[in-house]
């Protein structure tokens, strides 16, 4: 397992959250513990396939594997803010803990991840179903092209760009 250079553990938080109007937000996952906290800037994209990760992690434990533990080794760690480049969940069959891990994109070159969060299975399960909650709270979707959609509408594709599709018709 790669060695991260940060490790928050104990979690009192661990959110997603959503800034802007929709087409014009920006996303970022919240985790605060017991060893630090971390302001964690994803794409939307990341946090929708982050949180269908953590489903179909959920899905392949067994009922055992499912225990909450909460030996985990704490180190100290400062209040984070960064972009993540990539992130991973994982599951601890020792600790009984799922994991996190995130990669900041100004380290994009070092394997080890900038930080490491350590949560129970009810705060990743909180999460994923808030996560995708939050991704679906954006623009509608085009039924012919699943391209967002503004107020206005837009430019099919699907109809050659020539005809403005709308939400209402």
């Amino acid at each position: 397992m790669a060695r991260p250079k940060y490790e928050i553990t104990h979690l009192t938080e661990l959110r997603p959250e959503s800034q802007g109007e929709p087409g014009q937000r920006v996303f970022q996952i919240i985790a605060a513990g017991e060893t630090g906290s971390a302001v964690i800037w994803v794409e939307k994209e990341q946090l929708f396939q982050l949180s269908l990760a953590i489903q179909q992690l959920f899905a392949t434990l067994t009922e055992a594997e499912e225990a909450a533990g909460d030996s985990v080794p704490a180190s100290t760690s400062p209040a984070l803010d960064f972009k993540a480049v990539k992130i991973a969940v994982g599951h601890d069959d020792r600790n009984q803990m799922f994991i996190i891990d995130a990669h900041d994109v100004e380290r994009e070159d070092d394997e080890d991840p900038t930080v490491r969060l350590w949560a129970t299975r009810a705060q990743v399960s909180k999460f994923a179903a808030e996560g995708l909650r939050v991704c679906a709270a954006g623009r509608p979707l085009c039924p012919l092209c699943a391209a967002p959609m503004d107020p206005e509408g837009h430019l099919c594709p699907k109809v050659n760009g020539h005809a403005l599709v709308r939400e209402d018709g």
